[in-house]
């Protein structure tokens, strides 16, 4: 069997970007404040809240930080209750945990995607929502808003995973009411850190903007559609000016030299991640120990990655598959199975109470993901998805014997 590529590294950055980096080096101009106008982060913030189709962008220093203040930007009273899916990662609680209010758990399906009954019985006790499309995974979007817009309930999209992704063709970010993205490796767009947020509100966009550190008059370098400044953001940031606390998460020109160049490639990347899943999502649904969740209807998905469910396995067999798939050199990740997983709700000790998700969990004890980076070739995607076979084939072989 061919040796298995290198899943950890991601794509080089683009030679735009060093030439960037080489002119901030030469200029020492690394704070997105210091210019006068077009700083490389404000640059970025206008591209990006075009290529999604929002109004406004704001660039900060992770998606963690872009969630938080999101949440901070949206009002809400100390300890209001936020409703998040329980399959997502630990930053996502703790955002909200930063935010002074308090994560309310909902039940996610087997296809990794919120559980609507689940949802719906918990949403009258929650003044806001967070919707995490986890490993790019679209819950039922159309339900969703439906629901949270009869009780007047903020949606913010947890998009970390999801640049790219559409539903009913319109991008994922862009259906709640702020969008929250990341630029961290494992990503569509790669700056090592980094994160960015997106709305149409002008007033949320306003209170986010001071409280990531514009201080002082900073707030005018911060642009609206076209790079203008209209009229309502201007009356936005002078109503909040000095009236909120500043957090200091900003992004440093020097992450969105990085990440600029990247843009124009995502529909390249898109296009080719989407193709490799399931290219080998089909190879695998080849076995009768692999099940790898359809997506629904109105998603078109951008994944770097692969999850699967075991099919008939045990705790013991799927550990043994797990050992055997690393022992071939392809590293699959059980979330519920893997030491201290930060996606495992029952690792997230700092929560005021330990929910009890039963369905959650039995997903989470079967759930496996593969990285598959859109650079691989279809010979390398075989290596894995020969791999992945044999080692399933091998665990279940030794069962039966």
């Amino acid at each position: 069997m061919a040796l298995p590529p290198n899943v950890h590294d991601a794509e080089p950055i683009p030679a735009a970007a060093r030439d960037a980096i080489d002119a901030l080096m030469q200029s020492g101009d690394l704070f997105r404040y210091t210019a006068a106008e077009d700083a490389p982060v404000t640059l970025l913030e206008q591209e990006y809240a075009e290529l999604l189709g929002s109004k406004y962008a704001l660039a900060v220093s992770s998606c963690s930080a872009a969630l938080f203040l999101s949440l901070k930007a949206l009002g809400l009273p100390r300890d209001a209750r936020v409703l998040i899916p329980a399959f997502t990662f630990a930053a996502v609680p703790s955002s909200v945990v930063h935010a002074d209010c308090v994560p309310v758990l909902c039940e996610v399906a087997d296809n990794y995607r919120i559980d609507m009954a689940d949802f719906e019985a918990k949403l009258d006790s929650v003044q806001a929502v967070i919707i995490s499309h986890m490993r790019g995974h679209t819950s039922d979007m159309d339900a969703i808003m439906a629901l949270c817009d009869a009780r007047g309930i903020p949606v913010v999209e947890d998009a970390a995973h999801s640049l790219g992704t559409t539903w009913n063709g319109r991008n994922i970010g862009t259906i709640g009411k702020v969008g929250c993205f990341s630029f961290q490796s494992y990503k569509m767009v790669n700056a090592g850190e980094g994160g960015i947020l997106i709305t149409d509100d002008a007033d949320l966009i306003a209170r986010a903007a001071i409280m990531s550190g514009a201080y002082e008059h900073n707030w005018k370098k911060h642009k609206g559609p076209h790079g203008e400044n209209t009229p309502d953001l201007q009356q936005a940031f002078a109503k909040w000016q000095n009236q909120l606390p500043l957090y200091n998460l900003r992004m440093s020109n020097l992450s969105a030299a990085v990440i600029r160049p990247q843009l124009p490639e995502l529909e390249r990347r898109v296009r080719l991640g989407l193709a490799n899943h399931n290219y080998v999502a089909e190879r695998l649904n080849t076995s009768p120990f692999f099940q790898v969740p359809e997506p629904l209807a109105p998603e078109s998905r951008a994944p770097d990655s692969i999850q699967f469910n075991l099919a008939g396995l045990s705790e013991e067999q799927t550990r043994a598959f797990a050992i055997a798939a690393a022992d071939k050199g392809v590293k699959v990740q059980v979330f519920g199975l893997s030491t201290d997983n930060a996606r495992a709700f029952w690792n997230w000790q700092f929560l005021r109470d330990q929910p009890d998700l039963p369905q959650t969990r039995a997903m989470l004890m079967k759930a496996c993901d593969v990285r598959l980076p859109v650079r691989l070739t279809r010979a390398e995607l075989d290596v894995i998805a020969d791999i992945l076979l044999a080692a399933v084939e091998e665990t279940m072989g030794k069962a039966a014997a």
